[in-house]
């Protein structure tokens, strides 16, 4: 089960999730040419091992386990797949 990012983090994309993340899987870091763009951060569901380290980080309290993300914001789980599918 992955961590997603959800509403939130639109307009903050606070980076210290990324900073604690052993794995490299929240995107796009402020180095990468789509940081800019983006109104979010997102999570690799491919990448992320649930270690739950970027939950407490996360200023805005944006980032939940998959199984737990509040009903409004479900379909944040799906744009976080489809961020990632789209640089696939």
């Amino acid at each position: 089960m992955a961590h997603v990012i959800t509403e939130p983090c639109i307009g903050t994309k606070d980076t210290a999730c990324v900073e604690v993340c052993p794995v490299d899987c929240i995107h796009p870091t402020k180095k990468e040419g789509d940081h800019g763009a983006q109104q979010q951060l997102y999570i690799d569901p491919d990448t992320c091992i649930d270690c739950g380290l970027c939950v407490d980080e996360c200023p805005v309290q944006a980032i939940f386990p998959q199984d737990d993300v509040p009903a409004e914001w479900r379909k944040y789980i799906q744009i976080n797949i489809d961020y990632f599918k789209s640089k696939g």
